[in-house]
């Protein structure tokens, strides 16, 4: 069943930010990429929500819905519970990982979209994050860039041009999109790197605020980096894009 787990700061600042790791929607990298993001986020004042989203492969009834159903509903009982986990409302993003990136950008992009009927009053509550950071992301399912297992997951091993588009993220990109964060290496062997740059050319497109970090090495699945290598750095890149955001006082 999917669950949101609380990561509280000793001295929360107000801000929050929902986290998903990735894992090709087989399974989730808790332990390599939610809990030190969910640690890091809380060492900086930062009240950290993991998601433990359902994936497509399980036999749920929404099929590949699923993962983006429960990142919906999850960023709208944060906002309903804002008062009791002493969050702003305003100063709630999300930060993804690999899949966990897809599905955070298609939060982030699809806020408008009712992948599930309202079931009570949470879900009157926006499902817009206002800030998204995705990190050696899947983002475009389209061909040529289209040898994932997020992909063959979420819709097969082959799917029609529409269906690509459909679950893309580039394609959502819209005005009223949050701003977009992102960082990969250039030699990610499993998201191919043009990914990032389909995103951000498609954020700059659309005038979405954007900032793209590529790594001059570092692979894939390097979660919040290793001390004295180009994984290292992006961290501070992201410290500083919180702060400018105000979501770091």
């Amino acid at each position: 069943m999917p669950t949101i787990e609380m990561v509280a700061p000793s001295r929360p600042n107000g801000a929050a930010v929902l986290v998903a790791a990735g894992g090709g929607y087989k399974r989730i990298e808790m332990a390599s990429e939610a809990r030190p993001a969910a640690s890091w986020l809380a060492a900086h004042g930062i009240t950290a929500f993991i998601l433990r989203y359902r994936l497509p492969g399980e036999g749920w009834n929404a099929g590949p819905l699923a993962p983006l159903q429960d990142a919906q509903r999850a960023l709208r009982m944060i906002q309903a519970n804002a008062d009791t986990w002493r969050i702003d409302p305003s100063r709630l993003g999300v930060l993804g990982f690999s899949s966990g990136g897809h599905l955070m950008g298609l939060a982030a992009t699809r806020s408008g979209f009712a992948s599930y009927p309202p079931a009570d009053a949470i879900d009157a509550f926006s499902g817009r994050p206002q800030d998204a950071a995705l990190i050696y992301p899947i983002i475009t399912l389209q061909p040529p860039y289209d040898h994932t297992s997020s992909r063959r997951v979420l819709i097969g091993s082959r799917p029609s041009a529409a269906e690509s588009a459909e679950w893309s993220v580039e394609t959502h990109v819209r005005a009223k999109c949050p701003p977009i964060f992102l960082v990969q290496a250039v030699d990610d062997p499993i998201s191919n790197p043009q990914n990032t740059i389909i995103m951000a050319d498609a954020c700059r497109a659309a005038n979405i605020p954007v900032e793209l970090h590529r790594l001059a090495s570092g692979g894939h699945g390097f979660g919040m980096g290793s001390p004295n290598t180009s994984t290292g750095a992006w961290p501070s890149w992201y410290s500083g894009w919180l702060r400018t955001r105000g979501m770091l006082v």
